[in-house]
């Protein structure tokens, strides 16, 4: 079997990729940006150029693939990705026939699409990433020993994205999972205090945690280059956040047979990146 990973140099999709490696699956990678793939895929995997929102691009990419793992959009900070849907037409006529899709803030168009297809499909739907404190505080935690965040009694059920992927790789290799939903969150919800507190007992170091007031927490989002209308999303996240976003749910332990894993393992796992 042949499977096709889009978003394969991504926080989830470059596990994906690792762990179908392990398994002597074939793989061929789809990315945007081959020269960067090259340097952190495994050996083995073949490469090829693609742009999931210019269909026109990827006939090459699907001959010969029985499955794939799609993105809708980049789980990578600052990214531009919106899956154009005309994709899945061109996956089921090129002879795929098995889908697992990695779903960002609620089904769309490409979700529609694919349930509408004649294709096997899975659906893989995590809460908060736990790699994303990475981009929010690793540079803070490394040069001044703080973490700036709005609201730290914010709840979240943050999901390890090696367990995403192995979900997800669980779908595109196992049986009866075709039409299935698979929420997935943690083993636990922390707030984020807590969770600025794991980071620093993984490292042996203090963190402080500084808490932003809203207007502060708004200028700094803008000064990030984000838009008033996420920073809206993000103030409304925060403070209110949806019971989705921090109710631990058990289908981890249910698909892999073993638990999720925590963030203090996490933690443990990337503590050098949070090291200057």
């Amino acid at each position: 079997m042949t499977i096709l990973v889009t978003g394969a140099t991504g926080t989830v999709g470059q596990h994906v990729t690792e762990l179908l490696v392990r398994r002597g699956t074939s793989v061929r990678a789809l990315t945007r940006n081959s020269t960067r793939a090259r340097t952190k895929l495994p050996e083995g995997v073949r490469i090829v150029e693609g742009d999931l929102m210019q269909p026109e691009t990827l006939a090459d990419a699907f001959h010969g693939v029985e499955a794939m793992f799609l993105i809708t959009s980049s789980d990578e900070p600052y990214a531009d990705l919106n899956t154009d849907p005309q994709v899945v037409a061109l996956a089921e006529a090129a002879g795929v026939k098995r889908v697992v899709v990695l779903v960002g803030y609620g089904e769309g168009p490409v979700e529609e699409a694919l349930k509408a297809s004649s294709m096997q499909w899975t659906l893989v739907q995590p809460v908060e990433f736990m790699a994303n404190v990475l981009a929010d505080w690793r540079d803070t935690i490394r040069t001044e020993g703080a973490v700036r965040e709005f609201y730290g009694n914010a709840l979240s059920a943050r999901v390890h994205e090696g367990d995403i992927a192995a979900v997800a790789v669980e779908a595109l290799l196992g049986d009866n999972h075709h039409g299935r939903s698979y929420p997935l969150t943690g083993p636990e919800a922390l707030t984020r205090r807590e969770a600025v507190s794991a980071i620093a007992a993984a490292i042996g170091k203090d963190i402080r945690f500084i808490e932003l007031s809203e207007e502060e927490a708004r200028q700094q989002w803008r000064e990030q280059g984000y838009e008033e209308e996420s920073i809206e999303f993000f103030v409304q996240m925060a403070i209110n956040t949806p019971e989705v976003g921090y109710t631990v749910l058990p289908t981890v332990e249910q698909v892999l047979g073993r638990p999720a894993r925590t963030f203090a393992e996490w933690a443990t796992e990337h503590k050098r990146e949070f090291l200057s």
